[in-house]
């Protein structure tokens, strides 16, 4: 009985992660590349430095920033992740995220990863991702998930539960970004216009290269010293 009850949870596990970190005929038709194997950290390096950090661990399809106890900022043998890949022109960037209690993280984009930059916040352009519960009972800010940090609130906040997965696509195209999360549509931007410009300006980004109207760089993962998983992360070029 024991033999089949681990062979039965052996066939669930394979099942559910059957399928992820792959791309389709018709995503490879497109020209959509993965950033993650699901495999190994095999594309990624530590911002500022060479190699990934023990604490970034690729297993059960997942990049996983293993942090067993909540340190707050950076975690040991840890450090924020970059792309080896510098993207630049038009592009469609997708992945899913899950956190655990507590977590604050996030995705950077457009990261100029230069000695000037001595931090990835410095540089790029951070989509919160984080567990809501940290601000409960808080004022409004541009900290939760979703968010762009220190720039603008998501128009909505349709966050599924610690534990689940959520799913963000973000576009830059033709001069305006357009990012939903689970489905709904979260932020819409004109980057030339006063608007976006005015918020660059306004916030902790206002010396960054995107407020010059850079928007070449890395994809960027933060380690805050909280458990986070990504899976499914994939770009193509518009």
């Amino acid at each position: 009985m024991r033999i089949q009850f681990s062979l039965l949870l052996l066939l669930l596990t394979v099942s559910l992660t059957q399928g992820q970190n792959t791309l389709t005929p018709a995503e490879k038709k497109s020209g959509w590349q993965l950033l993650f194997n699901g495999k190994n950290t095999v594309g990624w390096h530590a911002y500022g430095s060479k190699g990934v950090p023990a604490a970034w661990q690729a297993e059960q399809g997942a990049l996983h920033l293993n942090v067993p106890n909540r340190v707050g900022n950076k975690a040991e043998n840890g450090g924020d992740l970059v792309t080896d890949a510098v993207f630049t022109g038009d592009f469609e960037f997708k992945a899913d995220w899950k956190v655990g209690r507590l977590t604050n993280s996030g995705i950077f984009f457009f990261v100029q990863e230069t000695p000037a930059n001595k931090n990835i916040y410095d540089t790029g352009l951070e989509m919160q991702v984080l567990d809501n519960t940290i601000y409960e009972g808080a004022d409004e800010n541009k900290h939760r998930a979703g968010d762009f940090f220190s720039v603008a609130n998501a128009r909505v906040r349709e966050v599924n539960a610690v534990g689940e997965w959520n799913q963000v696509n973000f576009v830059k195209k033709n001069g305006r970004l357009t990012v939903s999360l689970n489905g709904f549509t979260i932020h819409e931007f004109d980057l030339n216009g006063p608007e976006w410009k005015q918020r660059l300006a306004g916030s902790k980004l206002k010396d960054a290269p995107i407020a010059g109207g850079n928007y070449t760089g890395r994809i960027g993962l933060q380690d805050w010293g909280s458990t986070v998983w990504f899976r499914n992360v994939k770009i193509r070029k518009l």
